[in-house]
């Protein structure tokens, strides 16, 4: 009688190439041994029926055969191995199938254990990747209660930039090299380039994700990437929130006449502003609209704020201690 291949894949005659992929997939994690570790013998044997069932019917050819002379028919096809081996196939040939569907086998075969670690550089610089125990770890589970792919959490690295960088927005093209897990089950190492921008007004702390981009284990979905923004120190701004910061060093002849203060903003323009008060020690100057763009709000920025800084003389001749106290009414 020999098997009922539509029965194995649980679809009807007239199943097409999609229900055929459909109920293979469902039915192949739901049978696949390393899933099945306390029925494994049972397991294997339906996970290698259901596989020979696929692979039969997918095929035009052997599908037209089976349907009219059944399984025995299979055994007289001309392909060389399938007169000598009963069912043509074999528990590799099983793990093929299964490789071709989800990429390399989710339940890892025969490669485990190989470095976790991962690196990736930026800009001529290096970053080290992640490196931990199986328990850290986290389990996903299908729903049922049933441990499924564990992911590793992800690997972080600081993305240095610059004030003009967070002021103007950039992009950065990254070059990252992984390890990923081949059809075979093989582990290989690939390089990729990832592109990311950097929008004006992104803040310390600022997280990037790229999903899936770390490492590859047979046994275990790849790990995120993360990039968090850091800032590189400005030597005249600093950044508080979304306002700028900046000293500004005047003589005491300065403060008591007044200055017109020249500044360079981050997108390099010349800021004049006049300042006409007299300036005492501490002394603050709001620039409105002039600090760092607000990133939720397009259009929209910060102030610049002038913390002033007075240089008093520490000698001074008779004739301008005079001068001095006619000015100051002393």
């Amino acid at each position: 009688m020999g098997m009922d291949y539509y029965n194995i894949l649980k679809v009807g005659k007239g199943a097409t190439e999609d229900d055929l992929k459909k109920s293979y997939r469902r039915l192949a994690m739901k049978w696949h041994p390393d899933k099945n570790p306390n029925n494994k013998k049972e397991a294997e044997a339906k996970f290698k029926q259901i596989s020979e069932a696929y692979e039969v019917l997918s095929d035009p050819q052997k599908r037209q055969i089976y349907d009219q002379h059944g399984e025995e028919g299979l055994k007289d096809m001309p392909p060389p191995g399938s007169a000598e081996n009963r069912n043509g196939f074999n528990p590799r040939d099983a793990e093929d199938i299964f490789a071709e569907f989800f990429g390399s086998s989710p339940f890892g075969f025969g490669s485990a254990g190989a470095s976790r670690s991962m690196r990736f550089s930026c800009d001529g610089g290096t970053f080290g990747g992640y490196s931990g125990n199986d328990n850290m770890y986290r389990h996903y589970s299908d729903g049922n209660g049933v441990n499924m792919l564990k992911k590793p959490p992800p690997v972080e690295s600081k993305l240095p930039c610059s004030l003009e960088d967070l002021y103007t927005g950039s992009t950065r093209k990254m070059k990252i090299s992984r390890q990923v897990v081949q059809p075979s089950g093989r582990l290989a190492q690939e390089t990729e380039i990832l592109t990311i921008d950097i929008k004006p007004g992104w803040k310390k702390g600022t997280k990037i994700v790229f999903q899936d981009k770390g490492n590859e284990q047979p046994n275990q979905l790849p790990a995120d990437l993360v990039f968090v923004i850091d800032e590189k120190p400005h030597e005249i701004f600093r950044r508080d929130g979304n306002d700028l910061l900046m000293n500004y060093s005047v003589t005491l002849a300065e403060a008591i006449r007044g200055i017109t203060l020249e500044a360079k903003t981050l997108d390099n323009r010349d800021l004049l502003i006049p300042v006409n008060e007299i300036i005492s020690p501490g002394h603050e100057v709001l620039v409105s609209g002039e600090g760092m763009p607000i990133a939720k709000e397009p259009g929209s920025r910060g102030d610049l704020k002038i913390l002033f800084q007075v240089k008093f003389p520490t000698t001074l001749t008779t004739e301008q201690r005079a001068a001095l106290k006619q000015i100051l009414g002393g």
